[in-house]
C-alpha cells in the first residue's frame, strides 16, 4: 500500500514536473518585440519636402506675391523669412499666412538648424513633390552653415525635413487692409499676422445695427475675403475669423469704423494667442 501511494505521489511529481516545463518553454517562445523607448518619445514630427529658392538671393521673393501681403513680406515681422507654397501648402489660399519649422540635413553646406518661414505666395509649378517650399533667397540661405549661403543655393533643388508650427509675432496683432475697390456694398479686406495656425477657413462680418447677424465672405483669391451686399454696409464693422484645422474663431469687435476708407488697414486688439484690454 505504502509503495503504491509513492508510485502515484511519484507519477504526480512527474506530471508537475512536466506541465511547469511546458509553461515556462511556452513563454519563453512568446519573445516580445522590445519597445522602443527612444522612438516613442522623442517627439519626431518631421516630414519630408523639396526646396528651392527664387528671388534675388538676399532678397524676399516677389513684392506680396499671391496672398497679397505686398512688401510687408520685406518687412518685420515677416523679415524676408517667407516662401512660395505648392498646393499643398499654398491650399487655393488658405494656406496663406501659415507658419513651418524648415530645415536642411541632406548637404554639407546645410546647418541642420531648424529656421521659421511663413506662407506668403504660391508656386504653381511645385507639382515634383507632394510638399515643395519656394523659399525666398534669404529663408533659402538661412538653411546653410555660416558662410556657406552661395554654395548651398548652387544645389537646386533641395530635400529638407518640416513641420508645421504655430506662428507667433509677438504681441502683433491681426491687421484687415480694406481692399482699395471696397466700397458701401461690395467690401473686401485682407486678413494679416493672425498667430496659431495661421491659416484662415472663414471669415464673417457683422454690422453695427444688427447685433446677432455674422455674415459669411467669399474667399476672394489669398488672403482676400469680400462680401457684396444689396443695402450698405453700417459701419463700424466687426470681422470674426475661424481656424481652418482647429475650427477655433475670434471676433474684431468694430474693428473697421465708420468712416472707414479704402485702402487703409485697420488694427484689432485681438489674436489667437492673446487678446489684449
Amino acid at each position: 500500500m505504502a509503495i503504491l501511494v509513492l508510485q502515484r505521489c511519484y507519477i504526480i511529481m512527474n506530471l508537475l514536473f512536466g506541465l511547469t516545463f511546458v509553461l515556462l518553454n511556452s513563454a519563453h517562445c512568446f519573445n516580445p518585440k522590445r519597445f522602443n523607448i527612444s522612438a516613442a518619445t522623442d517627439g519626431s514630427d518631421w516630414s519630408q519636402a523639396g526646396a528651392t529658392w527664387y528671388g534675388l538671393p538676399t532678397g524676399y521673393g516677389t513684392d506680396g506675391g499671391a496672398c497679397g501681403y505686398k512688401n510687408a513680406v520685406a518687412q518685420a515681422p515677416f523679415s524676408s523669412m517667407v516662401s512660395a507654397g505648392g498646393p499643398s501648402l499654398y491650399k487655393s489660399g488658405k494656406g496663406c499666412g501659415a507658419c513651418y519649422q524648415i530645415k536642411c540635413t541632406s548637404k554639407p553646406d546645410c546647418s541642420t538648424n531648424p529656421v521659421t518661414v511663413v506662407i506668403t505666395d504660391e508656386c504653381n509649378g511645385c507639382v515634383e513633390e507632394s510638399v515643395h517650399f519656394d523659399l525666398s533667397g534669404t529663408a533659402f540661405g538661412a538653411l546653410a552653415s555660416s558662410g556657406r549661403e552661395s554654395q548651398l543655393r548652387d544645389v537646386g533643388v533641395l530635400q529638407i525635413l518640416y513641420r508645421k508650427v504655430e506662428c507667433n509675432y509677438n504681441g502683433k496683432t491681426v491687421e484687415f487692409q480694406v481692399d482699395k475697390g471696397s466700397n458701401a456694398y461690395s467690401f473686401a479686406v485682407l486678413v494679416e499676422y493672425e498667430d496659431g495656425e495661421g491659416e484662415i477657413s472663414l471669415v464673417e462680418l457683422k454690422q453695427a445695427s444688427v447685433s446677432d447677424t455674422w455674415l459669411p465672405m467669399n474667399h476672394s483669391w489669398g488672403a482676400v475675403w469680400k462680401l457684396d451686399v444689396t443695402s450698405p454696409l453700417r459701419a463700424p464693422l466687426s470681422l470674426r475669423l475661424t481656424y481652418l484645422d482647429s475650427r477655433e474663431t475670434v471676433a474684431a469687435s468694430d474693428v473697421i469704423p465708420a468712416g472707414w476708407q479704402p485702402g487703409e488697414t485697420y488694427k484689432s486688439n485681438v489674436n489667437f494667442l492673446l487678446e489684449l484690454a
